[in-house]
């Protein structure tokens, strides 16, 4: 498809005027194979869209395999070595292949058709958008719509074809929306309790020899991503939250028993007695002997 030229109707005008980049189908191709045809791999300098309406196929991608059933789509980046294999006894698919051609440098853009376009170029999202879909998805409606309006070649084809290649990734710009916000939202449910069993951990092992390491280690997270999620969630960090803790089970002890102070110290984590008092006065602002001994004489009063 070639950029619009010429008179066009004041709406498609405001609608083109709004956009930085113009969408332009290279081919399209509904085609039925069977589990003979083969197909030796290819690259493109453009992006491949296939969506399989019947049977079932592998996408092998930069020697990843993805499996396509009935109803599924997938989008190729451009510079990935693919082939597509059959797999079932026929195989009938859509392919649609794209690119997008900057129009003018404007900042006032289409939000959703920036999006699908930052979405697909990130590198960090890999060499394929795979999405399973339903026949009746919009997606799948206006897929169709555009192989139609292809094959008809009449006045406007081109620019109703290109509007509803817009439409198309207005869909697409929705749907991974969707899948992200799901994706993200299992994962904090994911990460909830998991945090939650850290602080379990540190609650029921602080007395021993523990490294926030081994707390990040024993949820299956990184020592920085665990760190600031823990501090995210609970507004404290992790090793505030061990010395605090320990500092709590240190004045249970000292208000309760006559234990020696490095008795004390060691018996709620502490490596050494002069670590457990700078720690303990940092945190009550007197030291372990002076509150025992506070203690001791609020516990008097009390009774008197």
């Amino acid at each position: 498809m070639q950029p619009i030229s010429g008179q066009l109707p004041k709406a498609w005008e405001e609608l083109v005027d709004t956009l930085s980049y113009m969408p332009a189908i290279v081919k399209t191709i509904e085609k039925i194979h069977d589990s003979n045809w083969s197909m030796t791999v290819n690259r493109h300098d453009h992006y491949e869209m296939a969506y399989i309406k019947k049977g079932t196929a592998i996408y092998q991608i930069e020697g990843i395999d993805v499996n396509m059933v009935p109803h599924s789509l997938i989008i190729i980046k451009p510079g990935r070595a693919h082939k597509f294999i059959v797999k079932s006894e026929s195989c009938e698919f859509i392919v649609l292949s794209f690119k997008f051609k900057p129009k003018k440098d404007d900042l006032n853009s289409h939000v959703s058709l920036n999006d699908f376009i930052e979405y697909v170029e990130d590198d960090s999202t890999g060499d394929y958008v795979h999405l399973k879909l339903n026949k009746k998805n919009d997606i799948v409606h206006v897929m169709n719509r555009i192989l139609r309006e292809r094959m008809k070649y009449q006045v406007w084809g081109d620019f109703l074809s290109c509007l509803l290649i817009m439409e198309l990734f207005v869909l697409l710009s929705r749907t991974l929306k969707q899948e992200w916000e799901q994706s993200a939202k299992n994962r904090n449910l994911k990460l909830h309790e998991l945090l939650g069993i850290a602080k379990e951990y540190i609650d029921n092992n602080y007395a021993k020899e523990l490294t926030l390491s081994q707390v990040a280690k024993y949820i299956y997270l990184s020592d920085s991503y665990f760190a600031h999620s823990f501090k995210d969630k609970f507004g404290i960090s992790p090793k505030s939250y061990l010395l605090r803790v320990r500092i709590e089970a240190a004045k249970e002890l000292l208000e309760n028993t006559d234990a020696r102070i490095s008795d004390v110290a060691l018996s709620v984590g502490f490596s050494s007695q002069q670590r457990f008092n700078d720690i303990f006065r940092k945190n009550t602002g007197m030291t372990p002997l002076k509150y025992r001994q506070k203690s001791k004489q609020e516990r008097i009063n009390k009774a008197d």
